[in-house]
């Protein structure tokens, strides 16, 4: 027997429950359910060598106990199969005034016959569902993991082109310095040349009236 205490409740309080076996689960059903925060939430606690799998969704808490050897799959695809149930009983609409143990007597023979259909015979359609959600759920996963990795490699790439271009920065930086630096030589021997060809034609001009030695403008005066 895989599937042990399965139950629907509101908050803390069971609405409709089914224990298979004989041994009494109350408390530690009532400690879990009080653990169980109001936002929707599927996991897993360990209590002993049992496991309460509980799915809880819009404001509703389906829980199952179970042996260990059932695994994780098996007791979730009941818990769905427990929650679409419900959720169609014409009795879930008006459950917001049914005090504890109010849908025992026209649910609790639902959940019983579910539990007994696992415990024998579970279909293999809700078990396939829940094996292809699995799958989902990993494919996910790799794809994200799958564009972590892609993003990382953008990344390389990127700072590669960013060294890249420091290094033409530095060069270009270099040569602009070096560009300057010949530049300024330049204009220092274009301003020496053209000194110099100021004071020859000053000499040219100075040498028609005093002569080659500029000796005779002496003499005159």
């Amino acid at each position: 027997m895989s599937l042990i205490h399965a139950l629907v409740a509101r908050g803390p309080t069971i609405l409709a429950e089914h224990q298979a076996g004989k041994r009494d689960f109350s408390q530690a059903t009532q400690t879990i359910l009080s653990k169980i925060p109001p936002n929707n939430s599927k996991l897993t606690y360990v209590w002993e060598q049992y496991l309460f799998h509980y799915i809880s969704e819009g404001g509703f808490t389906y829980l199952v106990m179970a042996d260990d050897s059932a695994g994780r799959r098996m007791p979730f695809a009941f818990l769905a199969d427990l929650q679409r149930k419900f959720t169609a009983a014409p009795s879930s609409s008006s459950s917001d005034d049914i005090p504890a143990y109010g849908l025992q007597g026209s649910f609790g023979p639902t959940i019983a016959a579910l539990v007994h259909t696992y415990n024998t015979s579970p279909p293999a359609d809700e078990l396939t569902r829940a094996q292809t959600e699995l799958n989902q759920v990993k494919d996910i996963m790799v794809q994200n993991v799958e564009q972590i990795l892609s993003r990382g490699e953008r990344i390389e790439l990127l700072v590669d082109k960013t060294d890249a271009m420091a290094g033409q920065a530095t060069a270009f930086r270099r040569g602009a310095r070096s560009v300057r630096r010949q530049m300024w030589w330049r204009n220092k021997k274009v301003l020496a040349l053209s000194f110099l060809v100021g004071l020859i034609i000053v000499w040219i001009i100075a040498a028609q009236f005093c002569g080659a030695g500029l000796n005779q403008c002496g003499s005159k005066s």
